[in-house]
């Protein structure tokens, strides 16, 4: 069998024209798996709602943002898929989840080249029903529709490998190196609460409490992206030796009314800045791309909170991007996977 492998980010509209916000948050939204709720119901929300008051806020917010390459996710996303391809002996596609670059169309490119089982990669360190689980489904479904001939292996969430750890603290690290901050906030991007008890195999051990985030060996975690955030930032601060109380964790991105994962990041901000901080750090761990939740919403919304309630000094530390360290360590799990193979096959 040729194997391949595809990686897969989330997306972005074709441009900044209103036009094509719209139909890009019209497939983003409607994914069942994004707004969870009855079609009829998300329809209501998205179509008769978001869709006819959204869009224009949300080109505004991209052209703050948008590149002369085109979308920074986009041109990021490609950036490391050629890497990953250079330092990889075996064809490496991209595609998105959401927009014009489609999983069939990533699917189809690998089997143009003759694969017949593909490794799919999403660029999520964290699960998550509207990243990573979305994915899965999509894939499942665009193969029984369309690629019956494929095999498809799934990598599961990296939030806790070491090899990925280092990669992620020490590109952290680099940025904090020489830096005069008084605290490092972590922000990971949000969901509703009821996302994580629906992903919850254990049916109800997870009291949204924060407390079982910490309980080691619970079947839980595999699928919970609360406890992945937490832990994410657990390890990479061990990895830097940060000191207790200067750094902590936040959630952004909130839609709609119902309860989301807390703290949210802009009062986070906003209280510290209240509170006396004024040099603030902020990474964002569960992006592996800068993209408009990074780019304008913290580096920019982010910064202007801070500075009205008195901060000073805020800095943005960017995402793993196209960093080589990161396109290598992508690299060496694909050959981990091909080797895996090829001594199942020998055995």
């Amino acid at each position: 069998m040729k194997k391949g492998v595809l990686l897969v980010n989330l997306g972005s509209p074709d441009s900044t024209d209103p036009k094509d916000v719209k139909k890009y948050l019209g497939e983003f939204l409607m994914d069942e798996r994004v707004i969870d709720v009855p079609y009829w119901a998300r329809t209501l929300l998205v179509k008769g709602i978001i869709l006819n008051t959204r869009p224009k806020q949300s080109a505004k917010a991209y052209a703050k943002i948008w590149w002369d390459e085109g979308s920074p996710l986009i041109v990021l996303s490609e950036r490391l898929q050629k890497k990953v391809q250079e330092k990889s002996n075996i064809p490496v596609a991209l595609a998105m989840r959401y927009g014009s670059m489609t999983l069939k169309k990533g699917l189809q490119e690998l089997v143009d080249k003759g694969v017949t089982e593909v490794k799919t990669i999403p660029l999520y360190p964290q699960f998550a029903m509207a990243t990573t689980e979305t994915i899965d489904v999509k894939v499942d479904e665009l193969v029984a529709e369309f690629f019956p001939q494929l095999r498809i292996t799934r990598t599961p969430a990296f939030y806790h490998r070491k090899d990925y750890i280092k990669v992620l603290a020490e590109s952290i690290g680099e940025k904090l190196k020489g830096l005069d901050y008084e605290h490092l906030l972590f922000s990971y991007h949000g969901v509703p609460e009821r996302h994580i008890r629906k992903s919850d195999i254990t049916n109800g051990n997870c009291k949204m409490d924060g407390k079982c985030c910490f309980k080691k060996g619970s079947e839980q975690h595999e699928f919970c992206y609360r406890h992945q955030c937490e832990i994410t930032t657990v390890n990479v601060a061990k990895y830097l030796g940060l000191k207790n109380g200067t750094y902590s964790t936040s959630f952004q991105s909130r839609l709609g009314f119902d309860p989301w994962l807390q703290p949210y990041t802009d009062r986070t901000i906003e209280r510290m800045g209240k509170e006396g901080i004024k040099k603030m750090a902020i990474a964002t761990p569960a992006f592996v791309s800068d993209c408009l939740e990074t780019l304008e919403e913290i580096a920019m919304e982010g910064e202007e909170i801070f500075h009205e309630v008195g901060g000073k000094e805020f800095t943005t530390i960017p995402c793993l991007n196209d960093r080589d360290e990161f396109a290598q360590l992508l690299a060496d799990w694909i050959e981990e996977w091909q080797i895996v193979n090829i001594d199942t096959a020998i055995a």
